[in-house]
């Protein structure tokens, strides 16, 4: 199903849950470090890259595409750390690895709205995401630092 609003279009699933997806982005093949973004609507607030699918963009081509526009930053997409739903917010969440290869010096979002990254170490990460995003810091217990 898609549902117009203005300035972008929502795609929902059989159930009626918003289609998204979003990058853990990390710096090596350790995954002990994470980029973050801050929060478009609040931002002293830190979040993992993500967004809203397009019509008929798969999730893998709209976490990198969500990648680069929220975090100015290319690089590998990498394995499926699973599919994460928020009840509350009606949201299921195809999260990836994303190795960051280049980061731009600017990128539209940081133009336009002043949106800052960062690199965390996962547990840093763990910590910011807890106070105003506590469901995205389950993506970051599938990284390799945490099983390690």
């Amino acid at each position: 199903m898609v549902k117009e609003k203005l300035h972008q279009t929502r795609i929902y699933d059989k159930e009626g849950f918003r289609k998204r997806a979003a990058c853990v982005c990390v710096r090596n093949d350790s995954e002990s470090e994470v980029l973050l973004v801050t929060s478009s609507r609040s931002p002293d607030h830190w979040v993992v890259p993500g967004g809203g699918l397009e019509p008929h963009e798969d999730p893998e081509s709209a976490a990198s595409r969500e990648a680069l526009e929220e975090a100015g930053i290319r690089g590998q997409l990498g394995r499926c750390l699973g599919v994460f739903e928020n009840s509350e917010r009606k949201h299921r969440t195809f999260v990836y690895v994303f190795m960051v290869k280049e980061e731009l010096p600017y990128w539209e979002e940081a133009l336009k709205i002043g949106r800052r990254r960062k690199w965390f170490s996962v547990r840093e990460a763990k910590h910011v995401l807890d106070l105003y995003r506590p469901l995205q810091t389950v993506y970051l217990n599938t990284l390799k630092a945490c099983r390690s």
